[in-house]
């Protein structure tokens, strides 16, 4: 009896139907992977509600109330990201200060500190050290759109990342004026963006981070981004950056740090906020709230930024597929590119960051050989040796840390 293998049905009957649908072949289609679809008709690309969002510009709306906005890949090709291409990241509502507001901010360092301090922007300025460093942001739920089965949340797909240039001083050196007790392992994070039902004694987000990780150098308190002002919708007047974690730890529009003695319990800190499983776990199972651990480093990953996905090359002529990649608080030592649906890879030139939690660019000429539909996958590699993978790495609850490889689609016509 002749067995039928999965492989060969996925190869003769759905890159058959693409094929006569685009009227092109798919020179590499026998190495397509059990599963896989063609990207042109598998790829879910973020549906924009509105992009008509002041101070940004071609930015897809993934909901309004809060505002999340995310940043398609093309507009991610920028060495360092403009104001403009920042996604936005909102649990409450946008708040809406007045000049007065600004100019009489506050921040408040309290807690498990000898002296507790409350300072204007102005205090940071004089009174500290200024650095200005490139450094990444991403949501931990960017991904999200490509797990299965679905995740609740917003289905972030690739583009809630960004690395622009930060100008601020280093928690390090506020908490050092503030003196730190020996009780003192955790930050709690507050900021003054209201809640969504516009109860002032409601806090729509309040996570922290281990002391470990507010001394990290890196981690500061920006007043400033790309040189100007930081955008309302990215934080302004302050906003804190723990870079290289999730995005909610680097509070916008802050307030105050409160240094804990426990591990942080403000809102989105408990439950399954931002948490994954200790363990795999079975797509779709429920998980206890007991069985769920924080989110601290995010994977490596990496985006394919030019060209633009559907992009048209004559056969035989190379062309140049450039992005960005980062790893978290690693750094990527590796990235590669496959256009033979992962059969074969070619590695890519791949630059060092300008300082560490920047994202890293890379490039490489990739040349289609023949007439037909093509795609390119970017997989890049930490400094751990770790990989992204080609498919979800793990299901969890909220869909969290889905760092599966970017893949764009090439026509050789």
């Amino acid at each position: 009896m002749r067995t039928i293998n999965r492989r060969a049905m996925m190869t003769g009957s759905g890159a058959a139907a693409f094929s006569a649908a685009f009227g092109l072949p798919i020179p590499f289609g026998r190495y397509l992977p059990d599963g896989l679809k063609p990207i042109l008709s598998a790829e879910a690309v973020a549906q924009a509600l509105d992009t008509s969002i002041d101070g940004k510009s071609g930015l897809s709306v993934l909901s309004d109330r809060p505002l999340n906005a995310e940043t398609p890949p093309q507009l991610l090709d920028e060495a360092v990201t403009s104001a403009q291409h920042m996604f936005v990241r909102n649990n409450g509502l946008t708040p809406n200060f007045s000049d007065e507001n600004i100019a009489n901010w506050r921040l408040v360092i309290d807690g498990e500190v000898e002296t507790p301090l409350d300072l204007s922007i102005d205090d940071l300025r004089n009174d500290f050290d200024p650095v200005t460093l490139q450094l990444q942001i991403e949501c931990g739920g960017n991904g999200r759109r490509f797990m299965t089965p679905a995740a609740r949340g917003n289905q972030w797909s690739f583009g809630a990342i960004s690395c622009a240039e930060w100008t601020g001083v280093r928690l390090a050196d506020v908490l050092a004026k503030a003196g730190l007790k020996d009780t003192a392992v955790y930050t709690g994070h507050y900021g003054a963006d209201p809640h969504l039902s516009g109860d002032p004694d409601k806090t729509p987000i309040s996570r922290g981070v281990p002391i470990q990780k507010a001394l990290e150098p890196h981690t500061i308190i920006a007043f400033a981004m790309n040189g100007q002002d930081i955008p309302l919708l990215n934080g302004h007047p302050l906003r804190l950056i723990a870079s290289g974690w999730p995005g909610s730890c680097s509070q916008k529009w802050l307030t105050r740090i409160w240094v804990r003695d426990q591990v942080h319990d403000g809102p989105k800190m408990t439950g399954q906020s931002y948490r994954v499983p200790k363990f795999p776990v079975a797509p779709g199972v429920e998980v206890a709230d007991e069985d769920m651990k924080i989110i601290e480093s995010m994977p490596v990953r990496s985006v394919i930024t030019a060209p633009t996905t559907a992009s048209r090359f004559a056969p035989g002529v190379p062309f140049t597929v450039r992005g960005h990649a980062w790893a978290g608080d690693r750094a990527v030592s590796a990235m590669d590119i496959s256009i033979d649906f992962g059969a074969s890879w070619q590695r890519a030139t791949l630059d060092a960051p300008v300082n560490r939690f920047a994202w890293q660019h890379w490039r490489t000429n990739v040349t289609l050989p023949e007439a037909g539909y093509f795609e390119v996958w970017a997989r890049a590699t930490d400094d751990a040796g770790i990989m992204q993978p080609a498919t979800q790495p793990g299901w969890n609850p909220r869909g969290y840390l889905n760092n599966l490889q970017h893949r764009i689609a090439m026509f050789a016509v």
